[in-house]
């Protein structure tokens, strides 16, 4: 059905919730001097980082930001995959399905976290931070990894556990499935093209 799966890589492929948010309540601390309880910041969970600054209204958005990103690869426990991910990747990519991930993450981080678990091998367009000057759920990203894959927007689908995925793929009029494993919660995501409810799932897209 579709020539190419383009995914999101946070509460989607891999579990970063806690190596994100804990360090962020010590960044709210910091810089608000509020104590934040950890189901409070669950909140800013679906928002890509930046949003998140904007949010809290931080002063210095860029250097606060860098702060947390600094905090979060210093997290002991760091981003885990979810259950049977690889074995997801490993089978679409067996099947000459190409595969491709549309991510806020920075460069860096998607090194940190992704790259250096192997996952990569698998995936052939990687759109990051870096490389758009708008974001999710600005189309920008995802009409630059299609251009990058040489496809047209009735040959993918990008899979993800957020409004913002959700948002994205409405807005650059491409098909959208719900990772519900990684969601923190549904609202606004009212009428997904699929709903999966495990990464298994993801290989009933092919």
């Amino acid at each position: 059905m579709y020539k190419a799966i383009i995914y999101d890589i946070d509460g989607t492929l891999l579990d970063t919730l806690k190596m994100n948010m804990i360090p962020l309540q010590k960044i709210i601390k910091e810089e608000l001097n509020e104590d934040w309880t950890y189901k409070e910041v669950l909140k800013f969970a679906p928002y890509p980082g930046m949003k998140v600054m904007e949010e809290l209204n931080i002063k210095d958005k860029e250097k606060t930001y860098a702060r947390w990103v600094k905090y979060v690869n210093e997290y002991e426990d760091g981003a885990t995959p979810y259950e049977n991910v690889e074995t997801v990747l490993k089978t679409i990519h067996n099947k000459h399905i190409r595969q491709a991930v549309v991510s806020a993450k920075l460069r860096k981080q998607y090194e940190i976290d992704f790259v250096s678990k192997g996952f990569d091998q698998y995936i052939e367009v990687e759109v990051l931070a870096d490389d758009t000057d708008k974001h999710k759920p600005d189309p920008e990203p995802i009409y630059l990894c299609i251009e990058r894959l040489g496809l047209n927007k009735e040959d993918v689908i990008y899979v993800g556990d957020a409004l913002s995925d959700y948002q994205v793929c409405l807005n650059a009029g491409i098909d959208f499935a719900y990772a519900k494993w990684g969601s923190v919660s549904s609202e606004g995501i009212e009428d997904p093209t699929f709903i999966l409810e495990t990464p298994l799932d993801i290989l009933k897209l092919i």
